[in-house]
């Protein structure tokens, strides 16, 4: 018959042998990660263009996004400076599809919502621009095609008008990923100095 000390200490030492394991196999994996290229695998290409998306539209003018109206200004220092634009982005597709790289992508079809983050100006009450995006990475600066109605043409309508089929079903239907919304907040609040 086993002691309950007998056991305790099977239980104790069970825990002692899962724990040096799980040690040994990641020690192992980071090893196997590091032997096969040395540095961490490049972002897959959805993530390149959506960190390309984001900086063009971030760098942009307001004007730029097609957006009319608002043209922010704040004193920083005694100096009227134009506030940053914190963008999120969601990709519906790019062409050419068979694009491996980056370098391979001209058109890009996607959401963009953007806050211009005034000093403590929070979200709620900041300057949005927001919308179905094209952005046409084969020119230098990137052209930026904002999907908005006229007078004579409907949204919907005006979507249809500049997106393959393929993208704009979704666009009707998707915006930000909840992390990559998270992370727009996040990155505003911090611009705002909120």
């Amino acid at each position: 018959m086993v002691s309950r000390a007998g056991i305790a200490g099977w239980y104790r030492n069970r825990y002692v042998w899962v724990a040096a394991i799980l040690v040994v196999v990641s020690t192992g994996t980071a090893v196997l990660v590091n032997s096969a290229g040395g540095e961490a695998e490049p972002a897959d290409l959805q993530e390149q263009i959506m960190t390309r998306m984001r900086v063009t539209l971030e760098q942009a003018d307001p004007e730029q996004h097609n957006h009319a109206g608002h043209s922010p200004q704040q004193a920083v220092n005694g100096e009227q400076t134009k506030p940053a634009v914190i963008c999120g982005v969601h990709v519906y597709g790019y062409e050419p599809s068979e694009a491996s790289t980056l370098a391979d992508v001209r058109t890009v079809y996607g959401f963009h919502l953007c806050g211009v983050a005034e000093q403590k100006r929070t979200w709620d009450w900041a300057v949005k621009l927001a919308g179905p995006v094209i952005i046409d990475m084969s020119t230098e600066p990137m052209g930026i095609q904002v999907v908005e109605a006229t007078e004579d043409v409907r949204f919907v309508d005006r979507l249809r008008e500049m997106f393959p089929p393929k993208f704009a079903e979704p666009a009707l239907k998707e915006a930000l990923a909840p992390s990559e919304m998270a992370d727009l907040r996040r990155r505003y609040d911090a611009a705002a100095g909120l």
